[in-house]
């Protein structure tokens, strides 16, 4: 299937079925809140964070750490395959039309933080945390936009994967510059030689994708022991894969994509997920300044700082907004954009390591700015024109 596939009838296939992904992260998110607020919660949370009798990788001794360290790397391989089949041949290949989307996400990234550091600016301890309601969940986001049907413009979806595309680049840059505590050069090395034999394979030509998986497996042990996180070795891997079509519209990069999209959306994710959004929602306080911060980072920030852009753009002649989008269509897409949840809790874990309970209190910002996020969006764009023809 995937030879026939070039990146226009792949993006079809994949928006075709945009809502399943983020139907079942929804699900995953309610099971993990219904579990750890009843009397299954330490049974639940035991479950994922008891050592393992046995483990293949000394360094990940739980599920949690599987989860988190291992297939998380999976999950970002294949954003990083998304990454750059969208600067190749996607929305991203043109100056012009990228100009917009990444205006958009490095002002829909920078204004949460401000709000962030706005609201935590009296407690040092938090400040670790900016970069946490600057995320946006592609399958929540899109799946709460399929839900809509034909009531949201095509380009107003397309604008919101790109921005999403973009933000997690921004995202995957924040957590190798910010969260990596400490270096171990030995592995450090190890981890570049084996990133770099990819990139020979690249040049060289070589289209058979087993070489590049092996390599990528080695390049991830490698940097889960240099100190940087091992997901950023997903995306470094991702970004050696050939994406050059041949004569029958395929590439190994289309093949990849199309063999994991699927397990990062129906497992990989629901399973992190499970994992990481139970949360006792009695145990802390929503008002303080670290969920609140976050709350107010991903419902305001977000939408006030792709709002200020779209539009600034628009008036300074830099960029026109995706055809067919009235106000209340980017406003909805806005707010949909303040849907942080699996990067933005990914990111609190890294955050507050060494802080159980501040990874807590994140996640009470997390779940709740990403509801109201959900629901605000869903109802501003039930609201706003359908587009001329339907």
């Amino acid at each position: 299937m995937a030879g026939n596939l070039g990146s226009g009838g792949f993006r079809s296939m994949l928006m075709t079925s945009e809502a399943a992904p983020g139907l079942v992260l929804m699900a995953a998110a309610l099971v993990a809140l219904a579990l750890a607020n009843s009397p299954l919660a330490h049974a639940w949370h035991e479950l994922f964070l008891h050592a393992l009798p046995w483990s293949p990788v000394a360094k990940l001794g739980n599920l949690h750490e599987w989860i988190n360290d291992g297939l998380m790397a999976v999950f970002f391989l294949v954003v990083g395959l998304e990454i750059k089949r969208e600067f190749v041949m996607g929305a991203l290949a043109d100056n012009a039309r990228r100009r917009l989307p990444v205006i958009a996400a490095l002002a829909g990234m920078a204004v949460p933080a401000l709000v962030y550091i706005a609201v935590t600016r009296n407690h040092p301890a938090l400040h670790g945390g900016w970069a946490i309601p600057a995320a946006t969940d592609i399958a929540f986001a899109l799946g709460v936009l399929a839900l809509l049907g034909s009531r949201v413009p095509p380009s107003v979806r397309l604008f919101l994967l790109t921005v999403a595309v973009v933000d997690d680049i921004g995202a995957i840059a924040v957590i190798a510059l910010f969260y990596t505590a400490s270096l171990d050069l030995i592995w450090l090395g190890l981890g570049t030689a084996f990133f770099a034999a990819m990139i020979a394979l690249n040049r060289f030509g070589v289209r058979a994708l087993p070489p590049y998986l092996v390599l990528a497996a080695a390049l991830w042990f490698a940097v889960l022991h240099s100190g940087i996180h091992a997901t950023v070795a997903g995306v470094l891997a991702a970004f050696t894969i050939p994406v050059a079509l041949d004569r029958h519209g395929d590439s190994p990069l289309l093949r990849l994509e199309h063999a994991l999209v699927g397990v990062s959306g129906f497992v990989i994710v629901p399973l992190f997920g499970l994992a990481n959004a139970g949360v006792a929602l009695g145990a802390g306080d929503a008002l303080s300044p670290l969920p609140l911060g976050i709350a107010l980072g991903l419902i305001i920030g977000k939408q006030a700082g792709i709002m200020l852009a779209v539009l600034g753009c628009e008036r300074l002649g830099l960029a026109a907004r995706p055809a067919g989008a009235s106000l209340l269509h980017l406003w909805g897409m806005a707010l949909l954009c303040g849907i942080g949840f699996t990067m933005s809790l990914f990111i609190g874990a890294l955050a507050f390591a060494h802080a159980p309970q501040l990874i807590e209190d994140a996640k009470l910002g997390v779940l709740g700015g990403s509801l109201v996020s959900a629901l605000a969006g869903a109802a501003v764009l039930r609201m706003a024109p359908r587009p001329a023809g339907d």
